[in-house]
């Protein structure tokens, strides 16, 4: 029996002992990395106490400086020269150094010695300078696992995506490496950010940092940090009352607890790591058995897996065989840089294949390609809302969570809540008021109405933001000084006192030299000009106008005197009917021209009606033809001139364009002062005489020959000075400073051809045109440019405001806008179509004969009574004494009917009928 055990034991003892694997380690650690080294001696301390793993663990240690790679570098050499000395050579290199130039020599010391590594540094695929250009073969035995501290700050990503954050400020402590993050943290997302250190814990100068923050228009802010990291930034946050609707904050911690601060009343998104539900039973025993007390919890736990996975997967490769028997090592002086040992170790499958339950959360390691930059810690984190008031936190709700990884999403347990804790996004917006633009209106929400004000309302239906609007102090667009000093809505901008510049505002070179601007949102706008329009003075007898008065009279007065010698030639001619009546007896045309008839046949003679029959005798003949010839010159020429006179006023247009206007000296001009019209003409008066300065110095050149200045040789200056002359005749006018002045002094015009033009933009003088009818545009559009929205250099808002304004565009929504405001704008008034912008002749100028008509027409009236009334007081009876009655004797030839018979004698009796008083009536 005794021998039956003494063999069991042996053969036990004997299996033992080619299971258990002594794995040499060097463990290269920072001298501020505590707690991973902390974590190792754990996992050497559990591969003691747990024998069936089968491993003994014998490290050497090295500790170096982060910023003194020489020292570091000779300090490793030399350790590990002593351990290849001693015939214990490391099977594998521990690399916890973090980040720097320490780290980055520990990773050229292993790649060009072929050591096989793990290690823990931070850093994405890429990152780490001296593992960048490793072969195929290099990539199994030098490994990366990303720490929890590295993938932390990619929630931020996450968060700025979920909630379509524009701008952020990340503030982090000294136990996060951010350095590698400045490019890849959010590359590709148009959030402007800043990322920085927490520069003390001393309160004052956390104000100070993040006043400088505030001032960059930063509302969003990100603190990544320790508990106590946190609680200073807050703290300091109350102090300067940046809570509110107008700022969000984030706070961001591997440590376990919940935040706290001083706040009055805060609202803080706080998002921290938990473990997973498979490994919280692991963990509560690593930490109690093994004493794993080192925080954070998630950092202590992320070291030990590391160390203890990195241990069994060695001893996986030599309990397989796939460790190589003849693994050759060679030292720091035997190196030359090109004769490093090549490798067929395959530790990353063997890493990649362990199956010890993590202690926190699982490694994730990809299936193809390098580790480096792409494994890491696959925990959890969970995000709440935590509430503060008067620094006692009042409550916590939860929100979702997020898991760890480069590229995962927010998993949220309502995405609407969400929003409540984001900060409302609010841009200052500045302006100028300029009808139909910008409105001033104080119904308005935001006092403010107008085409521009509708617009961004529609870009604010895309880019979720809200805004404050105030006027520009100078009341000016922008213009740029002999200093380069710049006022108005762009020095706003350039100086961070506004978010937007939303006005009828003209792109300009030297403008996008300071500022950025969005696509355009309106038509090519140019300058034309606002000028009086011409009132034509009409009248009802303006056909009467035609005539001169001298003229009319003169006419008159030839009238009366043809008609009274046509009376005196008809009646004292013998030849005429009433001079001859035997002769015309049997003539039917048989007309006496008495006074009243010569004067109707001279007035019928000037009517297409004519004067009907003619006088007998030649002299009245040749009066009435001499009357006739006279009168078809009268009507013809009359004729013609009305029709010109009616015309002229229509084509009497002084100015068409910007030349007539430049070559007239009656109708002064200006543009207005301040404003981009008077910044064209300026410059362009400024670039005629740097052409006569260039001119005149090649002209007087007297180191040119005789041949060469002989074709310089002119007489006149040959190019145009057209702006130079405006450019003085409207400082000699004087520059509006308003459009109400330079409305009101062109409305004080004489007329259109004398008084005042105002030059501006078309949008202003068309506007103008729309409201009031008694103004007008004259000539073409010049200088066009397109209006846009400004915003400050670089700011995102412009690829945002252009992707908004492209969809309107589509959507033909600006289309709609135009249509709102200028062809149904409530103010634009209906004028009275002008007679000189007529086809015909308007009623106001020939109604006049309208009331001769009916003037003819009532005194036709009165003629009717008059006669009427005439008519029957002569036919009233008037009863005399018979005097004498006579028997009247005819002869038979005399009185008999066409029967020849007879007709009996009969007696007339004569009544008193007072004949000479009738003859001395007619």
């Amino acid at each position: 029996m005794l021998l039956f055990v003494t063999f069991i034991l042996t053969i036990f003892h004997y299996s033992f002992s080619q299971t258990t694997q002594n794995i040499n380690v060097l463990l290269i650690n920072e001298e501020n990395n505590a707690l991973a080294e902390k974590s190792f001696e754990v996992a050497k301390e559990y591969v003691r106490r747990n024998p069936s793993l089968g491993l003994a663990v014998d490290p050497i240690i090295v500790v170096g400086n982060r910023t003194d790679a020489k020292a570091f570098l000779e300090n490793v050499c030399r350790k590990y020269t002593d351990m290849v000395s001693g015939k214990k050579p490391p099977h594998v290199v521990l690399d916890f150094t973090t980040t720097g130039v320490g780290s980055e020599t520990i990773k050229s010391f292993t790649s060009a010695l072929g050591l096989p590594t793990i290690s823990g540094s931070f850093g994405q695929e890429g990152d780490l300078r001296q593992w960048r250009g490793l072969n195929s073969n290099q990539t199994q035995y030098l490994l990366q696992v990303m720490p929890p501290a590295d993938l932390l700050p990619e929630s931020i990503r996450a968060i700025v995506t979920k909630q379509g954050i524009t701008n952020a400020a990340i503030i982090f402590d000294e136990f996060f490496v951010m350095d590698h993050k400045y490019k890849s943290l959010l590359q590709n997302i148009p959030t402007r950010h800043v990322i920085t250190p927490v520069k003390s814990f001393s309160k004052d100068e956390i104000k100070t940092q993040l006043r400088s923050l505030r001032e960059l228009d930063i509302v969003n802010f990100f603190v990544i940090g320790s508990l106590r990291t946190i609680k200073n930034v807050l703290d300091a946050a109350n102090e300067n009352q940046y809570f509110g609707r107008k700022t969000a904050w984030f706070a961001l911690s591997l440590d376990k607890g919940d935040i706290s601060c001083g706040c009055k009343d805060a609202t803080i998104v706080y998002m921290k790591p938990t473990p997973d539900a498979k490994s919280r039973d692991r963990l509560g025993k690593v930490k109690t058995t093994y004493s794993m007390n080192g925080e954070p919890e998630i950092t202590s736990a992320f070291y030990f897996d590391l160390s203890l996975r990195t241990f069994l997967s060695i001893k996986s490769l030599l309990d397989s065989g796939k460790w190589p028997n003849d693994m050759k090592y060679m030292s720091c002086d035997d190196y030359d840089g090109k004769n490093t040992p090549t490798r067929s170790l395959d530790l990353k499958t063997a890493f990649q294949e362990v199956k010890e339950t993590p202690t926190y959360a699982p490694f994730f390691i990809p299936e193809d390609g390098s580790m480096n930059g792409r494994s890491y810690m696959e925990f959890t984190t969970d995000l709440s809302a935590v509430t503060i008031k008067d620094g006692a936190s009042i409550g916590s709700k939860p929100l979702g969570s997020w898991k760890a990884g480069l590229s995962n999403p927010l998993t949220l347990t309502d995405p609407e809540n969400m929003t409540d804790y984001s900060a409302q996004l609010v841009y200052r917006i500045v302006t100028l008021v300029q009808e139909p633009f910008i409105i001033l209106d104080e119904d308005a929400p935001k006092g403010f109405k107008g085409y521009c004000i509708d617009l961004i309302e529609e870009i604010r239906k895309i880019v979720k933001f809200d805004y404050e609007i105030m006027l520009a102090p100078d009341g000016s667009f922008g213009n740029m000084d002999e200093n380069g000093n710049w006022n108005g809505i762009i020095k706003e901008l350039m100086e961070k006192r506004a978010d937007i510049g939303l006005s009828s505002l003209s792109v300009m070179a030297e403008r996008e030299n300071v500022v950025d601007f969005t696509v355009p949102y309106y038509d090519l706008v140019g300058i034309t000009i606002l000028m009086k329009l011409p009132r034509t003075p009409t009248s009802l007898f303006k056909f009467l106008t035609v005539l001169e008065n001298d003229v009319w009279f003169s006419i008159l007065a030839a009238y009366f005197f043809t008609s009274f010698l046509m009376w005196v030639f008809d009646k004292w001619s013998p030849y005429s009917y009433q001079n001859n009546r035997e002769k015309y007896k049997d003539d039917d045309e048989r007309r006496e021209f008495t006074l009243k008839e010569c004067l109707w046949f001279c007035m019928t003679s000037l009517t297409p009606q004519g004067g009907g029959e003619a006088p007998k005798n030649l002299s009245g003949r040749l009066l009435a033809a001499t009357w006739w010839l006279f009168g078809f010159i009268i009507i013809a020429s009359y004729t013609a001139n009305l029709a010109a006179f009616l015309t002229v006023s229509r084509l009497d247009t002084p100015i068409e364009s910007l030349d007539d206007l430049s070559k007239q000296y009656k109708i002064q001009y200006a543009p207005l002062n301040e404003s981009s019209s008077m910044t064209y003409f300026e410059r362009m008066a400024n670039i005629e005489i740097k052409f006569y300065e260039i001119w005149k110095e090649m002209s007087l050149n007297d180191s040119l020959s005789d041949v060469e200045r002989a074709k310089l040789a002119v007489w006149d200056y040959p190019v145009s000075d057209k702006y130079t002359k405006m450019w003085q005749a409207m400082k000699e006018a004087g520059l509006p400073n308003t459009v109400e002045e330079a409305v009101a002094r062109v409305r004080a015009s004489k007329s259109s051809s004398e008084g005042f033009a105002w030059l501006g933009d078309a949008t202003d003088v068309r506007y103008q045109v729309l409201t009031s009818c008694d103004l007008q545009m004259v000539g073409d559009e010049f200088s066009r440019k397109p209006y846009a929205i400004a915003v400050q250099q670089g700011s995102p808002l412009k690829d945002q405001f252009n992707n908004a304004i492209l969809q309107l565009l589509n959507k033909r929504k600006l289309e709609k806008l135009k249509e709102t405001w200028w062809n149904n704008n409530p103010k634009a008034v209906k004028c009275e179509k002008q007679d000189d912008q007529s086809d015909g002749i308007s009623i106001q100028n020939i109604g006049g004969v309208f009331i001769v008509i009916f003037m003819g027409i009532g005194l036709a009236c009165i003629t009717l009574g008059v006669e009427y009334w005439w008519y029957k007081w002569r036919k009233r009876a008037v009863i005399g004494d018979v005097t004498q009655v006579q028997p009247v004797k005819l002869s038979k030839n005399e009185f008999s009917t066409n029967e020849g018979k007879k007709i009996e004698n009969f007696s007339i009796r004569s009544r008193n009928l007072n004949l000479a008083d009738l003859k001395r009536k007619f």
